[in-house]
Formats: structure tokens, C-alpha cells, sequence
């Protein structure tokens, strides 16, 4: 065997033992802090609250589920969290492709100083906004109410850069087939555009949920009790429901897996049309 190939091989196994070491390391960032919420969540007090922390209970506990759903109205949270969550993301997904369509297919002035603008609204923090939106929310009384948590989380300037990128990378010829055939602009984008942009969409839509599932800030800024919490809010009421300073972290653990496992199951439900769409809607920009 040749010199050069000998090197090639040494370098690639070397490539390949480091993508090995990096998947374990990214598995036990991830994995051991998940590890550690899933067996919290059966531990009693007496095995939360000691040293050295103990990794496996002495005694389980699965009443601590049992509790996270009584102590304080779970499915009432959870009642809230899918509504605002549709909303939102229904609104987001149909703002987004449409908006993102507008950018691509339609000719009209200043088509790329409103690209730009929502580029740079991409790159301000959500945290930066709240103040000016709650002062704005509140003015209007919409306090403690649906419409002021869903109404200014209904941005999608990340969609509309995704879909976007996507509809870019189409091939042009069908599209100019399509206007050919004299093809309105509901036709071409219902019957040739989304036909081809499945993976992409869906990857909208997943991230699209995973986020206003997990949102935490605003809808907590903006309700006072459990008529229009969400499960994220819901978790910290639960975190304070005895002495803040001795949380009891079983029924916290607990409430906080029931959470995951909607939102966990879409995602490994879609996971690949997901990785797939992403990958897509970046190949042009």
C-alpha cells in the first residue's frame, strides 16, 4: 500500500474517532441532565435532599406524578398550553408561507427592503421587545387573557426567512410551466408550490411548536392564575406551591416530564421530514 493511502486511512479513522468522541460528549451533555429530571421525578424528599446526591432512589415514588396533577390544576394548564400553541403556530405557518411566497413569486416595490427588515428583525432578542408590548398589551386591557399572550408572539420572521430560502431552491422551470398554463397565484401556490415543499414545512411547523410550547417569558408577564397559564407557568406555581426555599423537586420533575412528552413525541414522530426540510430550506438562499 502507497504512502498516500496509508495517510488517508490514518486520517480517517482520526476523523472518525473525533466525530465518536463529539457524539459522546453532545450525549452526555444532553442525556445525564435528562437522566437526572426522569429519575428525580420517582424520588421522595429524603433522596433529593442529601449528600452526596444519590443517582438511584432508595425508595420510589410514583405518587410523585399523581401530585404534579392535583396539587395544582395540571389539565387546566395543559388545556391552555394546546390552545395557545395551535393558535400561534396555525398563525405563524400560514403567515409564514404566504408571506414568504409574496417575497419569492411576486413582483411589487420595495420587495427587498421588506426581506432586510425581516432579517434584521431575526437578529433583536424577544426579551428587548417585552417591555414596549406589555406596556402596549396592558394598555389595551388584555391582561390575564388569550389574546394578549398569543397577539406578540405571532412574528414568524424566521419562517418567512425559511420558506423563503426554499421556495428560492425550486425548480424554475416548473414554476414557469405553471404561469404558462395561466395559473393564478392561489393555483401555483397550492398546486405546484406546497406539493414540493412538504419536508420544508414540516420542519416550520415542528420548530414552530417545540418554541411556543416551550415559551415561558411572556405568557408568564402576562397571566395572573390558571385561567390562561400554560404548563410552562403552571411548573413554576407548582416549584412554589410549600416553602419556596425546600421545593419538593419529585412532583416538580414529575410535571415537568408530563410537559416534555407531548411536544417529545411530535418531534420523533417528524424528526426526519424535520432534519430533511431544514437542510433544504438552506441549500439557497
Amino acid at each position: 500500500m502507497s504512502e498516500a493511502g496509508t495517510a488517508y486511512r490514518r486520517r480517517k479513522g482520526a476523523a472518525t474517532l473525533f466525530g465518536y468522541a463529539a457524539m459522546v460528549c453532545v450525549l452526555i451533555i444532553i442525556g445525564v441532565p435528562l437522566f437526572w429530571v426522569l429519575i428525580t421525578s420517582f424520588k421522595g424528599r429524603p433522596d433529593i435532599y442529601t449528600q452526596p446526591a444519590v443517582w438511584w432512589p432508595h425508595v420510589w415514588h410514583p405518587g410523585n406524578y399523581h401530585e404534579a396533577t392535583t396539587t395544582l390544576p395540571f389539565w387546566q394548564f395543559l388545556r391552555n398550553s394546546l390552545i395557545i400553541t395551535a393558535i400561534i403556530a396555525t398563525v405563524k405557518f400560514v403567515l409564514g408561507i404566504l408571506s414568504a411566497y409574496g417575497l419569492v413569486f411576486l413582483r411589487f416595490p420595495g420587495k427587498n427592503i421588506v426581506f432586510l427588515v425581516i432579517i434584521a428583525a431575526l437578529m433583536v432578542p424577544n426579551q428587548i421587545t417585552v417591555i414596549s408590548n406589555y406596556a402596549l398589551v396592558a394598555q389595551w386591557g388584555w391582561r390575564n387573557s388569550y389574546q394578549g399572550i398569543i397577539l406578540p408572539l405571532c412574528g414568524v420572521a424566521f419562517g418567512t426567512f425559511l420558506m423563503r430560502n426554499h421556495f428560492l431552491s425550486l425548480p424554475t422551470e416548473v414554476i414557469e410551466a405553471a404561469r404558462m398554463d395561466n395559473a393564478n397565484w392561489w393555483r401555483l401556490l397550492t398546486r405546484v408550490v406546497l406539493p414540493m415543499s412538504g419536508p420544508t414545512m414540516v420542519a416550520f411547523a415542528v420548530v414552530t411548536l417545540v418554541n411556543e410550547w416551550n415559551e415561558y417569558l411572556w405568557p408568564f408577564l402576562m397571566s395572573d392564575d390558571a385561567r390562561v397559564a400554560p404548563l410552562p407557568v403552571g411548573l413554576t406555581l407548582l416549584q412554589n406551591t410549600e416553602n419556596p426555599s425546600v421545593t419538593n423537586w419529585g412532583p416538580v420533575m414529575a410535571g415537568t416530564l408530563l410537559t416534555m412528552a407531548p411536544i417529545l413525541v411530535v418531534f420523533l414522530i417528524l424528526q426526519r421530514q424535520m432534519i430533511k426540510g431544514l437542510t433544504s430550506g438552506a441549500v439557497k438562499g
